[in-house]
């Protein structure tokens, strides 16, 4: 697949974006730690507060970044964006509106790997970044597709019941699409979106056991 922008533009508009909304980085490392506060506790409005985090990331990304800075070098960003609205508003009807989507840590297969996941998303990602050369504002930060779908990968393996497949159908598909900038735009650490994508697909169709709810 041939991109119709270059690895150098597609850089520029991460420096861009990142420029533009600095120091909202810092911001969303803070809805990140507080998801990571509810998983590991039960209180009665965690599972609206974690969904109501993920439906943001997913509309921010959608609206912010795709429609205000990739669609400057991708006509198809504004595809991607109708997407990511799409699946930020599903995050909002089935974690909100219905309430189906509960969210609690436990140390089973499903639980752990989600940690992982949320871990490679906020630190080890940026770290494998920092050594390919991709140093702020130059870097793909947390709140930008990539990580962020890893990092929604690792909290929707935190539910205390499998969710419906279609609460994750579309960072599935954007894990397809955004691992090909692994290749084709030299962003190796985006390999950790296959392995992510590849995993929790593998769990959910095995039936990995949980631990019961305590």
């Amino acid at each position: 697949m041939k991109f119709p922008f270059t690895p150098q533009q597609f850089m520029d508009v991460i420096k861009d974006y990142n420029l533009a909304i600095w120091p909202l980085q810092i911001v969303f490392y803070i809805l990140a730690l507080l998801s990571i506060f509810l998983l590991l506790t039960k209180l009665s409005w965690s599972g609206r507060t974690i969904s109501g985090i993920l439906a943001f990331f997913w509309l921010w990304m959608g609206l912010a970044y795709h429609i205000r800075f990739f669609a400057d070098i991708n006509p198809a960003a504004k595809v991607f964006a109708a997407a990511f609205i799409l699946q930020g508003l599903l995050f909002l009807y089935f974690g909100l509106v219905k309430s189906k989507l509960n969210f609690h840590f436990r140390p089973d297969a499903m639980g752990i790997t989600g940690f992982i996941f949320i871990l490679f998303a906020l630190v080890i990602y940026p770290l494998l970044g920092y050594t390919q050369g991709h140093i702020y504002p130059s870097s793909p930060t947390f709140g930008l597709p990539c990580p962020t779908t890893i990092f929604t990968f690792g909290v929707l393996l935190c539910t205390t019941k499998r969710v419906s497949v279609i609460t994750y159908i579309i960072p599935l598909l954007w894990a397809a699409i955004g691992t090909t900038a692994a290749f084709k735009l030299g962003i190796k650490e985006d390999l950790g979106l296959l392995v992510s994508a590849v995993v929790f697909i593998l769990l959910n169709i095995t039936g990995a056991k949980r631990l019961p709810d305590e």
